[in-house]
C-alpha cells in the first residue's frame, strides 16, 4: 500500500457513517494513527494543534468502530467508513458538516432526513438559539416533550380516522420531529433505533 502522506507526514481522512452514508467529519492521520486505526478498528487521528495522537471518543465515549477503509485514485486521501457510538462533532451534532453554503433541494432524501433533522436538533441543544422552538422544548424538559409526542400521536390517529392523507402526512411529520427531540433529550441516538429495527427485521 503506497499511501501518499503530505510534507508534514499527514493524510486527510474523511469519515462516513457506514449505515447512513452521511459524512461525519474530516481529520488528519499520520502513519502511526493510521496503523493504530487498522490494528484497533477504531478511529485514531493526529491532532495538529496538540501535536499528538487523538483517539476519537477517548474522553467523550463517542468512539467510531471502523468497518472499512479505502483510498482515492491518487492515494492521498482516505475514506473511513464507521459505525459511530455517538455524535462526531464536538458541538454535539451528528456530523461536523451542518453549516450550508449551497443546498441541494433534493438532499437529504428518504430516511436520511431523520438523521439530518437529528443533527439540527443536536446542534440546537448544544448551541441554543433565541426564539428556537426546539430550545423551548429542551428548556421545558422531558414532561413537556413527552406531552407533545402524545399530542402529535393523537392528532395522527385522528387524521387517519378522517381518512385524510394530507392531514396524516402533516401530523405524522410533527410526531416524528417531537420524537427526535425526545430521543435527543434522553440521549438515545438514532442508530440505536435503526439497530433495534434491524434486529426485528431478521
Amino acid at each position: 500500500m503506497e499511501l501518499k502522506f503530505n510534507a508534514d507526514g499527514l493524510i486527510p481522512a474523511i469519515v462516513q457513517d457506514a449505515d447512513t452514508n452521511q459524512v461525519l467529519m474530516m481529520a488528519w492521520m499520520n502513519r502511526e494513527a493510521f496503523d493504530e486505526t487498522l490494528a484497533t478498528r477504531r478511529t485514531c487521528f493526529y491532532s495538529r494543534s496538540r501535536q499528538k495522537l487523538w483517539r476519537k471518543g477517548e474522553e467523550s465515549g463517542n468512539v467510531q468502530e471502523v468497518l472499512a477503509i479505502a483510498y482515492d485514485c491518487d492515494a492521498d486521501t482516505l475514506l473511513v467508513r464507521v459505525r459511530p457510538a455517538g455524535p462526531a462533532c464536538h458541538t454535539g451534532a451528528v456530523s461536523c458538516f451542518f453549516n450550508p453554503i449551497l443546498e441541494d433541494a433534493s438532499l437529504p432524501r428518504g430516511t436520511a432526513i431523520l438523521d439530518a433533522l437529528r443533527a439540527v436538533i443536536a446542534h440546537r441543544k448544544a448551541n441554543p438559539k433565541e426564539g428556537s422552538y426546539t430550545n423551548y422544548l429542551f428548556d421545558k424538559g422531558v414532561d413537556k416533550i413527552c406531552k407533545k409526542v402524545g399530542e402529535e400521536a393523537a392528532e395522527s390517529i385522528i387524521a387517519a380516522k378522517n381518512n385524510s392523507v394530507e392531514e396524516l402526512t402533516y401530523e405524522a411529520s410533527d410526531m416524528l420531529y417531537h420524537l427526535l427531540v425526545l430521543l435527543e433529550n434522553q440521549g438515545v441516538p438514532n442508530q440505536a433505533i435503526w439497530d433495534e429495527l434491524a434486529k426485528r427485521h431478521k
